[in-house]
């Protein structure tokens, strides 16, 4: 019968897959799964010797990374590095899964806030007809239907300055024209050689329903 060969490597530990099993869950409950690549250091994983303390229900100040570790655990918290390069480094005291949700919702508002505003502009003469006129009024439904702003405005050349009256009415009725679709931002202005009018597309739910003709009533032919 053959011998089974005999290993004289090192051994694995006796409670190895435990302490795994262990971390796993911790990683899980810290919510750690799921934030791998977030960039904050949390409880053992914090290297630094002493840092500085924030967060609610806790006395702010400076403290040994040992006893900042121990306040975090009596509130049943997480101890957070924030601030990995101040002198020393700044950890709060918080539950790590609402820190990250904290996080990913400040991010997403400054995201909305930071989204660029495409503003189309959109040229007239103040004398332009009805087939030109047609045309550009098309392209800023358009635009306004794909959220951007209508920036129109009519160049007065030369001596056609003197028909800045036109160009005011011709604005006007643009916006008019445009009213189920955008808001005016801002009424006619004439700054140099131009007239401006602004136009913000509407969101969903403002476009104004028309209101259906009303019946006429029957009348009495019998006097």
């Amino acid at each position: 019968m053959q011998k089974k060969p005999i290993w004289n490597g090192p051994k694995r530990p006796a409670n190895a897959g435990n302490q795994n099993a262990g971390q796993n869950r911790k990683d899980q409950r810290r919510g750690r799964g799921n934030d791998k690549d977030a960039g904050y250091s949390i409880n053992e994983e914090i290297r630094a010797t002493e840092v500085r303390l924030v967060g609610d229900n806790v006395e702010e100040g400076i403290y040994p990374i040992q006893k900042a570790q121990s306040i975090a655990n009596d509130q049943g918290m997480d101890l957070i590095l924030i601030a990995a390069n101040a002198q020393p480094p700044v950890c709060r005291v918080m539950d790590y899964q609402k820190f990250m949700y904290q996080q990913r919702k400040r991010a997403k508002e400054q995201k909305a806030k930071s989204t660029k505003v495409v503003v189309k502009e959109i040229r007239f003469g103040p004398q332009t007809d009805d087939h030109d006129y047609n045309f550009k009024l098309k392209h800023a439904i358009g635009f306004l239907k794909e959220g951007s702003k209508v920036k129109s405005y009519v160049f007065f050349k030369g001596r056609s300055i003197l028909f800045k009256e036109q160009g005011e009415v011709l604005l006007l009725r643009f916006a008019n024209d445009l009213e189920e679709y955008g808001k005016v931002d801002q009424m006619p202005v004439l700054e140099g050689k131009r007239m401006t009018i602004m136009i913000s597309p509407k969101k969903p739910g403002q476009s104004k329903k028309k209101e259906a003709p009303k019946a006429e009533e029957p009348t009495n032919a019998e006097e």
